[in-house]
Formats: C-alpha cells, sequence, structure tokens
C-alpha cells in the first residue's frame, strides 16, 4: 500500500539554505540560533549530493520571493568531469540571478572553518589536509551528528576561540585563488543582511 502523496507547499519567501551533507546544515543551523538569522534550513534542504539534485531544489524554491544560498564542496567536482560540468552549468544558467548565491569551498568547508583560526590562509589540497589542520584547533572535531549537533563547536568558532569576522576578511581576500578557497563568506555577508 502506496502512501499518499504530500500535496506540494508553496515556499514562503525568504532566505533558504540549501546543504551539501549534515555538516552544513549543523553549521547554519547553529549560527541561525547564535546570531538570530532569519533564514530556513530544513533537513530536505541538506544531503544534496549532485549539481543536478541542487538545481531541482533551486528551481523548486524559486517559486516564491526567495533568496537561496547553496554550501557545498568542489573537491569532488575537479575530479569527476560530469559533476564539474553540471556545476559550471549551474553557475552559468545562475551568473545573474542575485536570489542564489553560490558558497562553495574547496576542499571543503572544513577549510571555511579553519579560516576561523588564522592570519593567512593556509594551503589545503585535500578535505583530509584541511580537516587534520582544523583539528590543531578543534581537537574532536568529527563529521558525525553526535559531534556537529553540539552547538558549542560554532559558537566557539565563530565568537569564542575563533573569529567569524577573520573569517570572512581572509575569505573574501583569497576568494580568487584555486588551491585552497571559500565563499562562505558570502552566505554570512547576506544572513547578516536579513536581520
Amino acid at each position: 500500500m502506496a502512501g499518499r502523496k504530500q500535496k506540494f507547499k508553496e515556499p514562503l519567501s525568504g532566505i533558504y539554505i540549501l546543504g551539501e551533507g549534515i555538516t552544513e546544515h549543523y553549521y547554519f543551523k547553529h549560527l541561525k540560533h547564535l546570531y538570530n538569522y532569519n533564514c530556513t534550513i530544513r533537513p530536505r534542504f541538506s544531503g544534496i549530493t549532485s549539481f543536478l539534485d541542487f538545481e531541482k531544489k533551486i528551481t523548486e524554491l524559486l517559486t516564491g520571493d526567495i533568496v537561496i544560498i547553496c554550501v557545498f564542496d568542489t573537491d569532488v567536482s575537479r575530479k569527476n568531469l560530469i559533476e564539474k560540468d553540471r556545476l559550471e552549468r549551474l553557475k552559468t544558467k545562475y551568473l545573474k540571478n542575485r536570489n542564489v548565491i553560490f558558497c562553495d569551498s574547496f576542499p571543503s568547508i572544513e577549510f571555511w572553518f579553519l579560516l576561523h583560526y588564522t592570519s593567512k590562509c593556509p594551503h589545503c589540497p585535500t578535505s583530509k589536509v584541511a580537516e587534520v589542520k582544523l583539528r590543531q584547533y578543534i581537537t574532536d572535531y568529527s563529521k558525525t551528528t553526535s559531534f556537529l549537533e553540539k552547538e558549542k563547536w560554532v559558537k566557539d568558532i565563530s565568537s569564542g576561540i575563533g573569529d567569524l569576522l577573520n573569517a570572512c576578511v581572509l575569505a573574501e581576500k583569497n576568494s580568487s585563488n584555486e588551491n585552497s578557497y571559500s565563499n562562505v563568506y558570502k552566505a554570512i555577508a547576506k544572513l547578516n543582511e536579513s536581520k
């Protein structure tokens, strides 16, 4: 017996966060609470593993007066030519659309977290290298639900031991670097506007 299909609800206006995985989901969920950001973060907008899925969610959400912040890593798209092509087409398609903001990081969002602790941008050729360097500052960092669901790690990196403003400044200065970069600072700027 098949379950009943839920009727599609028209999304409300505002800012929606689309994330690649649980790390992005919990990070923005905690930021929303800590900084009183006005945005929507739902599990159904997380765990997007391909750029085709990103495009479907963007199309679905753009039916309303909505700003969409897409947060994802680009390490896989550099190795996978199909995903690289999909990403390039997606970015080209929404290049002039002010309601779609791409906040990609290479190699991973852990590079973004690392910028909260450093005075200059480190070189991280892989996500593993970024995680190892990050553990110099957050020794128990783990990409597990049991770690990520605790708000303390985000509080510590953004306004405790780490510095969110420093990360934004470093990321913006380094945004044209092909080796290691993060555009998550664009999401923070947009969320700060929404307060």
